[in-house]
């Protein structure tokens, strides 16, 4: 038995995943630490809920909305992207991706301007266990999509059908991340 096929075996289900293995270890890995603090989020909203209906009140939900549609969109760009690399079409790749990116940044822009509001309303790490915990979670994110759309730049430039699937992986799930933040932290009250 060739050492590449027996390695890709020993993966068990998660060979059988899009992308790299290895990713797929990092992807769970990453949803466990969000899950915990989604959790930390919740049960601290059920201990304040004033707190956290005040802390909502300064966020921005149509801003929120508009991200949502860029993450989502993006998303929809990779696929895109990871299936031309499937398909040998490198150029097609690199534009698909390159607007997943560029939705990305559009994401992030619009995230600084939500923040930049919100600090201006008086908001602060500081303020109450409702900002703490939401700039916090938020933060994270956007490092998560910043950190996706650096490996999004890197996969697109050889356009590889493996990378671009591990990298679009990945970018998957910051959006997956975002879809289940979103209704939790800007419409749950």
């Amino acid at each position: 038995m060739p050492a590449q096929e027996f390695e890709t075996e020993s993966w068990g289900v998660l060979a059988g995943l899009p992308g790299e293995p290895m990713i797929w270890v990092l992807i769970f890995s990453e949803f466990a630490v969000f899950g915990l603090l989604l959790g930390a989020f919740a049960v601290a909203r059920f201990i304040n809920p004033s707190v956290f209906s005040a802390g909502q009140a300064v966020l921005d939900p149509s801003l929120a909305g508009l991200n949502t549609l860029a993450l989502v969109t993006s998303g929809w760009a990779a696929a895109h992207g990871a299936l031309a690399a499937r398909q040998d079409r490198r150029h097609a790749c690199r534009r698909w991706l390159a607007l997943a990116i560029g939705l990305g940044g559009a994401f992030v822009a619009i995230k600084i301007l939500e923040y930049i509001n919100e600090v201006a309303a008086g908001a602060g790490l500081e303020t109450s266990t409702f900002f703490t915990v939401y700039f916090l979670l938020t933060g994270f994110h956007l490092l998560h999509v910043h950190l996706g759309m650096v490996i999004l730049t890197l996969v697109a430039r050889g356009a590889d059908a493996a990378a671009v699937e591990t990298g679009t992986s990945f970018w998957h799930m910051v959006d997956l991340v975002w879809i289940v933040m979103f209704p939790i932290i800007y419409l749950v009250r």
